[in-house]
């Protein structure tokens, strides 16, 4: 029991320490241990209040919170699993249809129990055996937003039907004192993140909780003691902690209280006034004390209200609220521990591991008289944590204290006082010291911490260094590989020129042997004309010969003189030739060079992109690290923090992808998709995969053609990480509607299926049918589709086995059935459904019951589309569909399935039929 210190009546008081050497009287109600008395005792048995043999016990009351505006949002959907028995003061909670268990408590509540009510079956008893001298203790408990808060802390200062229990408690006792000889004060507590904090003075956290080794009761020295006289007080306190307290808003309370508030009362009673108004309590007085000595009753009263479990994913707490929800979740399990070693008698009682449970050490096993009002909600979405409420509670009652009253005389006070306030220093100081070794091992820890750290981004910093060598390296080797190409493609040209310069060389030199040829001939042409003009004298008969010879002469220069003009012409033909040679040697080159300098470029790229995902993958692991050291100890709380943590790493490399694309662009983004190197495909399909899932991105990803390079990987590639992630991709561009006509007839639905006819690994078939259920929502590719295979290549990717892949091939069964229905329904087809073509229709009877609750939704929607078309009714009387069909008028967990079947059933009559 957490006790302030020495009181003396003032206003407002605080005390750092509480008296020793009292003189305790008491007896116990219950077995239990007796503890160690300092001075004369004497006993006397606890009040009844209750009129029952278990008055002892911890008493636990049932208050179930009525439907709030999210339960009514939900409308038929909404399902109660707690059904209520006040009369009977049992409680049936429902896990289903045909299961529930029922269990007993002290006192069940209806949902429009008033305050008033609450307050007289719980805090009443506990309230008049405060003021009969015996410590109490007051506690709500239950799931976040069950209305704790409400039934215990609610001031209602403008309406008092709407108080809680604090107020009520406190009006109680103050209706019930002469101030003349009594004394009332309060402590306002509040328990946040593991350190005790006043809400009644701010400026004091981390308040120290001492247990005094001879009475073994639980103190907190610091915390501040006010007392109060009337009420209008006790408003103003109680308004100042409301506003000092932690709260937040979740998605399960807008005022999630966010710590453990403890409200302590400490009462001091004079005995002779306690003897004026219940004589018969105190006939034995004077058995111990003389008459002279004055007594004083001392209790205290703890009015508990407890910060709410919750589960991180349906409060969606961030931040700073994940650690908070941490540490109430942590001292929830430390109570639910103690009251489990409590109620199954263990000999050691885990009392330590929490603060929260040193503080109410004296309220559970101890010697004080409790009761608990557990909160629960209706809601069957909340199943889990209503039953381990109602567990709680379960348990709770099998919790039996020992109450015990201490009386001290007066005149011990001051030497109380006085003592304990040495004490308090010694321990003060005591506490001072451990915390400065504390913080010093922690700075030892942290330098050791930094240390370690520094090495390992050495260490870091080493492999980078050494994955730039390796890619240095493999670019001299790109750059020597394209130097050698040159190289050949230069000597070729070179060879070209030196055979065509060898060719022009021969033909000069027969024009220089005819040269010689003319020149020789011209000399015989000489020699003849000489000795023409010898013989013209000699004989007419040579002289005609001279002349044919002359004629012939002309006729061979005639012939000479063309084939001069015939090789001059060449001549020219080849060195025209050999310049456009030239030409186009020079503009290869510069063709060479620039696509040396694109290469150059691109591999820059390469670098700058793998080592953005380095940085990445490092950062998400350094975030993973850090998640697992902070989580440690915490079990599924660590868990959740750590998908947290994930999930702002996932948005972060998002963010990193998207200024990638800004900075590389979207063209030389899709030329990788074409790169040899397969690591740097991956990359680059995943970077598209990425800009494809955001709307703004997918028009233009398919007019850059995007889309033709996507599907040429789903037919070339050979990689199962590329066969996912282009699935992926092709999946979130299949997602707008605009997209759907141009992947199928680019043969998209072909390729998909040829995916998933060689392929085993359930991410890659999840992919692939995940991108053909977005390609069934469109009726205007059903035939395609068939024809394409895209049906059969859904239907078999069954095999897996995997539930996700199986929650896809549902879902695009569906929208397939829910298309072609509207189709039907609006008179553009007639005929039997495609999907009973393809055998769909004896798949989904087969196994219609097998899968997961989602996955069964899409198939029941799916069979009452198909039986809407009377073409199919045939096929589904055949299959047995008609059972289906009745199960599913049953048992289908959604009212507008079901309302689907039936209206399946009455509107044909074979169907009718066939049920008579």
């Amino acid at each position: 029991m957490a006790t302030g210190a020495g009181w003396a009546p003032a206003r407002p008081i605080e005390r750092h320490g509480a008296p020793r050497g009292a003189s305790p009287r008491s007896k116990s109600v219950a077995p239990g241990p007796r503890r160690p008395s300092p001075s004369p005792a004497r006993s006397r048995p606890a009040a009844d209040h209750s009129g029952s043999a278990d008055s002892c016990r911890v008493r636990v009351a049932v208050r179930p919170r009525p439907k709030n505006s999210e339960d009514l949002a939900h409308g038929a959907d909404f399902n109660s699993c707690v059904e209520l028995q006040p009369e009977s003061k049992r409680l049936k909670l429902k896990k289903n249809n045909w299961s529930c268990e029922s269990y007993k408590f002290d006192e069940v509540f209806s949902e429009n129990a008033s305050q008033k009510r609450v307050y007289e079956a719980v805090a009443k008893p506990v309230v008049e055996s405060v003021l009969e001298g015996y410590n109490g203790t007051v506690m709500a408990y239950g799931q976040t937003g069950t209305g704790k808060t409400y039934t215990v802390g609610r001031l209602g200062k403008d309406d008092p039907s709407e108080r809680g229990i604090m107020v009520r408690a406190l009006e109680h006792i103050l209706s019930s004192l002469s101030f003349e000889t009594d004394w009332v004060a309060i402590s306002y507590l509040q328990l946040y993140l593991e350190s005790v904090h006043d809400l009644l003075a701010p400026e004091k956290t981390n308040i120290p909780i001492v247990e005094d080794a001879k009475t073994g009761e639980v103190s907190l020295p610091g915390a501040a003691i006010v007392e109060v006289k009337d009420l209008e007080h006790v408003f103003q306190l109680l308004q100042i902690g409301e506003a000092n307290r932690h709260a937040a808003n979740t998605k399960m309370n807008t005022e999630s209280s966010r710590s453990h508030a403890i409200l302590i009362i400490h009462l001091q009673r004079s005995t002779r006034r306690k003897e004026e108004s219940s004589s018969s309590l105190y006939n034995d007085r004077h058995d111990t004390f003389p008459d002279d000595l004055p007594l004083v009753l001392k209790s205290k009263l703890l009015i508990v209200d407890l910060a709410g479990s919750e589960r991180i994913d349906k409060s969606g707490s961030e931040g700073h609220m994940i650690e908070e929800a941490k540490f109430i979740n942590l001292s929830l399990t430390s109570l639910g521990k103690c009251i489990n070693a409590l109620a199954e008698n263990s000999p050691h009682i885990p009392t330590r591991d929490s603060k929260l449970t040193r503080i109410l050490r004296d309220s559970f096993g101890g010697t004080a008289r409790t009761s608990l009002v557990v909160t629960i909600g209706p809601s069957a979405r909340h199943y889990s944590e209503t039953s381990s409420t109602v567990m709680f509670g379960q348990r709770a009652m099998k919790v039996v204290n020992t109450m015990k009253l201490k009386e001290e005389v007066d005149y011990e006070i001051l030497y109380k006082k006085m003592e304990r306030e040495v004490d308090q220093l010694t321990s003060e100081m005591e506490r001072q010291q451990k915390n400065l070794e504390k913080e010093k091992r922690q700075l030892e820890s942290a330098v050791k911490k930094l240390m370690q750290d520094l090495d390992k981004e050495r260490d870091q910093n080493n492999l980078l260094s050494k994955q730039v060598t390796e890619l240095e390296k493999l670019l001299n080797e790109n750059k020597q590989q394209q130097q050698l190409e040159n190289l050949s493609k230069t000597k070729f040209l070179t060879d070209t020129t030196k055979e065509h310069e060898k060719e022009m060389g021969e033909l000069l030199r027969k024009l220089e042997e005819e040269r010689c040829c003319s020149s020789s001939m011209k000399d015989r042409m000489s020699v003849l004309q000489q000795q023409l003009c010898d013989a013209q004298s000699s004989a007419q008969l040579q002289e005609s010969m001279a002349r044919e010879m002359e004629k012939k002469l002309t006729k061979v220069t005639e012939e000479f003189t063309i084939q001069v003009q015939s090789l001059k012409e060449k001549v020219s033909g080849l060195i025209s030739e050999k310049e456009l040679i030239y030409d186009e040697l020079k503009s290869t080159q510069e063709k060479v060079q620039q696509e040396m300098s694109q290469r150059q470029d691109l591999e820059d790229q390469i670098v700058r992109l793998k080592q953005s995902v380095s940085d990445n993958c490092a950062e998400e692991s350094k975030t993973s690290c850090s998640m697992v050291r902070s989580g440690s100890g915490l079990g599924n709380t660590a868990f959740v923090s750590k998908s947290g943590k994930l999930r702002e790493a996932l948005s972060g490399q998002r963010g990193t992808i998207s200024k990638i694309f800004e900075e590389v662009g979207l063209p030389n983004v899709l030329a990788l998709l074409k790169s040899e190197d397969l690591d740097v495909q991956i990359h680059a399909v995943k970077v598209v995969a990425n800009l494809a899932a955001e709307d703004v991105n997918q028009e233009r990803i398919v007019e850059e053609g995007g889309l033709d390079a996507l599907l040429s990987l789903l037919e070339t590639s050979e990689n199962t990480t590329i066969h996912r992630v282009t699935a992926g991709a092709v999946a979130n561009l299949a997602m707008n509607g605009s997209n759907q006509g141009v992947i199928m007839n680019k043969g998209g639905a072909r390729l998909l299926a040829n995916v998933a006819s060689k392929t085993d690994d359930p991410q890659t078939l999840r992919m692939v049918a995940g991108a053909i259920a977005n390609l069934c929502g469109n009726e205007k590719l059903h035939l395609m589709l068939k024809q394409d295979g895209g049906i059969k290549a859904l239907l078999g990717m069954f095999r897996s086995g995997h539930t996700d892949v199986i929650a896809q091939i549902a879902r695009g069964i569906a929208n397939f059935a829910k298309c072609e229905s509207r189709m039907i329904c609006q008179g553009h087809r007639k005929g039997r459904s495609l999907l009973i073509e393809d055998g769909v229709l004896t798949w989904m009877v087969a196994h219609s019951t097998m899968f997961s609750a989602s996955t069964r939704r899409h198939i029941e929607l799916a069979f009452c589309h198909l039986a809407q078309n009377e073409d199919n009714t045939c096929d589904i009387i055949a299959s047995g569909g008609i059972k289906e069909l009745l199960r599913i008028t049953r048992e289908s967990p959604r009212e507008d399935t079901r309302n689907l079947a039936k209206k399946a059933l009455d509107s044909n009559p074979a169907f009718l039929r066939e049920i008579q």
